[in-house]
């Protein structure tokens, strides 16, 4: 009989887990990946959506064309983890494997900010990123704020995208001189792993206007009033408010007994849960990286080593070395390239490479190369 392998979530960490044990093992292993979207998204798609650059049919790669030897997609519900006898139960009915790995990702709690959910739009979802390219769209001018509720966040870089993208669009549409454009975020920088991106950051906001608050905390947002108040008591005006909403532990993986402090904790160096042979990667775990989907695919195939070696009766090798790279759009034909390590026990650092139109086509390349991969999509 093939080893077992439950794959819970097909994000960039689970998809990567698949194809590569596809890819070392064939048909000589049984890979069960289940996630409930009928779709994968690119995370960086969107901002394409909430600009308009993209329809949400154009950023949607179905699951259902994933044809890799050994390995199977379900799409359910998971509605129970038990990490004890690596089995789950979902709406499909009950999988149990040799080997689980939870890759559910981070989930979003807008209403955790008093006042978002009425006065206020997120656009880290894709019903979030619709609704505010509506409000986007009826926009006049007036006051725009773009706010992060609290840390961690999924793709750290991608507020000030947004807060860039935004004076694009106003000033496509003439509406640039009679508006104001504000981030407000509790880092002290926005960037703070690489200093070189922070001030290239600051300097395209310096060039075009845009109000730069860090180190501020939002509390709630007012309605009645339209103003953000921070937990120092302090205010700011708004007319259009676009958030970053908390981000939280899955409600089925709190419920499993695997977390720690509100996240899954694992070995930094194997992704190994406390659970023996339960691995965890990418959002949903504490392992010390930023919430973004190249670091999940970095773990990802330290798992896919370490499987394949247990299932050899070899020592795996391959430790996870918190490499990754992240891109910032600056505007729609240019983009700069984040070179970022977060190594245990080592001092977050990195370096950075000025935003360009060849990075531009390389981060567009990123995305083809991987959905050829994973998805098997020409």
């Amino acid at each position: 009989m093939s080893t077992q392998v439950l794959v819970l979530g097909a994000g960039f960490g689970g998809l990567e887990v698949a194809a590569g044990l596809s890819e070392r093992l064939g048909t000589d292993i049984d890979v069960t990946l289940i996630d409930r979207n009928e779709h994968f998204m690119f995370g960086f798609s969107k901002l394409d959506v909430l600009f308009g650059r993209l329809t949400e049919a154009e950023a949607s790669h179905p699951y259902s064309q994933l044809d890799k030897p050994g390995v199977n997609h379900v799409r359910a519900t998971i509605l129970s983890i038990d990490p004890v006898a690596k089995r789950v139960e979902t709406d499909a009915g009950s999988f149990a494997a040799d080997y689980l790995v939870v890759a559910l990702g981070a989930d979003l709690d807008p209403s955790a900010t008093p006042g978002l959910v009425e006065c206020g739009h997120e656009f880290y979802s894709i019903p979030g990123a619709l609704a505010a390219r509506e409000a986007l769209n009826e926009f006049d001018g007036g006051r725009v704020v773009i706010g992060v509720a609290s840390t961690p966040f999924k793709c750290p870089p991608a507020p000030s995208e947004a807060a860039l993208l935004v004076h694009d669009l106003l000033v496509s549409r003439g509406l640039r001189e009679r508006s104001e454009i504000s981030l407000v975020m509790p880092l002290r920088t926005p960037v703070p792993p690489v200093p070189a991106a922070s001030e290239a950051i600051l300097a395209a906001f310096a060039e075009h206007g845009i109000d730069w608050h860090p180190q501020k905390v939002i509390q709630r947002l007012e309605p009645a009033s339209k103003e953000l108040v921070m937990d120092d008591g302090t205010t700011m005006p708004f007319d259009l408010f676009l958030g970053v909403p908390q981000h939280v532990v899955p409600k089925v993986v709190a419920a499993s007994g695997m977390t720690l402090e509100g996240w899954i904790p694992v070995d930094p160096l194997t992704l190994e849960t406390s659970y023996p042979d339960v691995f965890a990667i990418g959002d949903v775990t504490s392992v010390g990286t930023p919430k973004a989907g190249i670091f999940a695919e970095g773990q990802g195939a330290v798992v896919v080593a370490a499987i394949a070696a247990r299932i050899h009766g070899s020592a795996g090798t391959l430790s996870y070395d918190g490499v990754g790279v992240c891109y910032v759009a600056f505007g729609p034909h240019r983009a700069a390239r984040l070179n970022i390590t977060f190594a245990a026990g080592v001092r977050p650092h990195g370096s950075y490479d000025a935003a360009s139109e060849t990075i531009a086509n390389e981060k567009k390349e990123y995305g083809i190369s991987r959905l050829r991969r994973w998805l098997g999509e020409e």
